[in-house]
């Protein structure tokens, strides 16, 4: 049966090395994929490596750490990087498109929309897209920060039945197995909660947490909520691809949540960036992760960061744990004006508005009961 996939390579995969360089990297994924097309797949690929190649045209040893340095590596590497996968894919019959985008694009609703129904009709054309970050231009605050995040928002934005994440690992352990000598494969995760745990065993520091498989399990949580499989495995042999493609047992698959995000949610759930938070008392907590309400005025028991009208927020319990996001109907303003006022003084005062802060159709939770997917 035909599928609609993502594929995401990273820079361990496409700098390659002196025995396999960039360019014989890029030809054996564009083989596959072409391979892959003509069986009627839809596939787009989500590629790093611009500021590397950027580097190396420039002759720059180390990469640089300054966000301007960056840019302008990445100016000078973007358009290498697309010319091998155009000669790549050329020679194999298919055309290819690059698509560069930042944090901003797809943190507004209508922008979103826009990437999404361009990248249906490159596929629809049997385009290729080749999804980038766009460094050259990104400030701090709309950066992904990292290509898995990016890929997964992709394949949430097409619909995809399944993200493949092509690393440098066979697949994920329960630690790392470099350092781990207990530590233990795992070729499935089933749920969410799984998921959630595995994370929290990933978080430390090195390359296995902040720089590795922290970003790539992030990513699978944004995919699988959304009600997409993520497949991860090691992308250095090329035969890996192929084996994924086909439906064989390799690496690690996250399967996809039974009760998916739908889009609207999926959008406020991931691509969002919080303007600033709302603290929420205990009977707020409860009414929220218990009957899917509203947060109302009422229930508020601090507010944090500076945020206008219909801008996103976080809710937080009274611990500090996130329990959902939303869009506020009230300024960061107006809410400190009305903290501890009763439900008839916040109408009185803010008129027909009324007192509901996140209405529960711009409302979605990311702290799930146990046991259970996140709701609408």
């Amino acid at each position: 049966m035909a599928m609609r996939r993502v594929i995401k390579v990273g820079t361990s995969l496409l700098r390659g090395d002196a025995e396999r360089p960039t360019a014989a990297v890029i030809a054996d994924l564009a083989a596959t994929m072409a391979r892959q097309q003509r069986l009627g797949d839809s596939l787009a690929l989500v590629t790093s490596g611009a500021v590397g190649l950027g580097c190396e045209a420039l002759g720059h040893e180390r990469r640089p750490t300054e966000v301007v340095a960056l840019q302008a590596a990445a100016a000078v590497g973007q358009g290498r990087l697309m010319a091998l996968y155009q000669d790549a894919f050329a020679v194999r019959g298919l055309p290819v498109a690059q698509v560069l985008l930042t944090r901003g694009d797809l943190a507004s609703r209508r922008r979103y929309r826009n990437a999404a129904r361009t990248l249906e009709q490159l596929l629809a054309w049997g385009v290729v897209p080749v999804v980038n970050e766009n460094d050259t231009l990104a400030t701090d605050e709309l950066r992904f920060g990292d290509n898995d995040t990016l890929s997964a928002l992709v394949a949430v934005a097409l619909g995809a039945d399944e993200l493949i994440l092509l690393t440098d690992i066979d697949r994920l352990y329960s630690g790392d197995p470099r350092t781990d000598a207990d530590a233990r494969p795992i070729a499935e995760v089933r749920d969410l909660d799984e998921l959630e745990r595995l994370s929290l065993g990933a978080g430390g520091g090195g390359r296995w947490g902040t720089g590795g498989m922290t970003t790539k399990m992030a990513a699978a949580r944004i995919a699988t909520t959304s009600g997409i499989r993520v497949r991860l495995a090691d992308g250095r042999d090329p035969a890996v691809l192929a084996a994924l493609l086909a439906g064989e047992a390799v690496g690690t698959v996250f399967h996809a949540s039974p009760r998916p995000l739908p889009d609207r949610k999926g959008w406020l759930a991931h691509a969002l960036l919080p303007k600033g938070s709302l603290q929420v008392d205990a009977g707020a907590e409860k009414a929220l992760l218990e009957r899917g309400a509203s947060l109302l005025a009422v229930g508020i028991a601090a507010v944090e960061g500076t945020f206008g009208r219909r801008e996103p927020v976080r809710l937080l319990g009274g611990d500090g744990r996130e329990l959902g996001r939303g869009l506020s109907s009230f300024s960061s303003d107006e809410l400190r004006e009305i903290l501890g006022l009763s439900s008839e003084e916040v109408r009185r005062r803010l008129g027909t508005v009324g007192d509901a802060v996140v209405h529960r159709d711009e409302l979605v939770l990311t702290l799930p009961p146990a046991g259970e997917a996140p709701a609408g």
